[in-house]
């Protein structure tokens, strides 16, 4: 199933796309997307459902996050060995986690807004993995048991902030509007093999990035179990899993970074699309 939400913010509608990848209107059967709706019982009851029997929704009307209820976004850092060697460190031992405030989510194509002074704001296309079953300390062999389904998400990131700041990594992370999650939520269902997904992000119509999941260093399943050592992961919880290379601080000679009235358009197979525009700080796009 490929789940989504349309409309506008705060009034969005539940959504699911037919075989000929129509909107669907969910809103007769639940009042949103939610957390339950994740778990098994809540796909069940998804899945006993006819999409051709639903009112068509507006394709043309904006697209929310995927679902609502997200109580921890994780992040996982240098997770692709070519991504670590353009940012000049050894590929980590074990998985490195740091996280983004609930605050930056948005749907995938919402403005993406400049933090007042940002001058070293970058792009990360990323595999999101989204919980559907509660995990705690489960193996890697039981782990992918417990996701609901994949996602595309844009860790944008103010280099700046995040290295240059002192402290961790949260700073230039957690600005508003710097996580684009979706179009969709695709059910872990229909996609046969996570560490087999292609991916790229395109800046202003120039390919920046292309990658493809194998390439991790820790797998889905590996991270899955790992952060379950560590922390309880219930459904709605989004774990993003690392970027491949080809971010803007580790072009050559010279780094590159988002500017006002940039365009970042990314995709993983199977996932969908996404597309922002840049946007010097204007609080009124955040809250709009």
């Amino acid at each position: 199933m490929k789940l989504l939400r349309l409309g506008p913010k705060g009034h969005e509608k539940p959504a699911i796309l037919d075989a000929a990848g129509r909107p669907r209107d969910l809103s007769g059967l639940l009042g949103d997307i939610t957390a339950r709706t994740l778990t098994p019982e809540g796909q069940a009851a998804l899945r006993a459902v006819d999409p051709e029997r639903l009112p068509l929704l507006d394709a043309n009307q904006r697209i929310g996050l995927p679902w609502t209820g997200c109580g921890k976004f994780l992040c996982v850092g240098l997770n692709y060995a070519d991504h670590a060697a353009e940012s000049g460190v050894a590929v980590p031992a074990e998985p490195v986690l740091f996280t983004k405030h609930t605050c930056t989510m948005v749907g995938a194509y919402d403005p993406v807004v400049l933090p007042q002074g940002s001058v070293k704001s970058d792009w990360e296309v990323e595999l999101g993995v989204v919980i559907g079953k509660t995990a705690r300390y489960v193996s890697q062999d039981d782990a992918l048991s417990h996701v609901a389904g994949y996602c595309v998400v844009n860790d944008v990131s103010e280099r700046e902030y995040q290295l240059e700041r002192s402290g961790t990594w949260d700073k230039g992370k957690g600005c508003d509007t710097f996580g684009p999650v979706g179009p969709w939520l695709v059910t872990a269902d229909e996609i046969a093999d996570p560490q087999q997904l292609d991916m790229w992000l395109d800046v202003s119509g120039v390919r920046r990035q292309t990658g493809n999941t194998r390439t991790m260093v820790f797998g889905v399943a590996h991270l899955v179990s790992y952060i379950s050592r560590f922390m309880t992961l219930y459904p709605g919880d989004l774990i993003t899993t690392g970027t491949p290379p080809g971010v803007g601080m580790g072009i050559k000679p010279s780094a590159v970074y988002l500017q006002p009235g940039d365009t970042m358009r990314l995709g993983i197979a199977g996932l969908g699309e996404q597309q922002q525009t840049v946007h010097a700080w204007n609080p009124a796009l955040i809250d709009g």
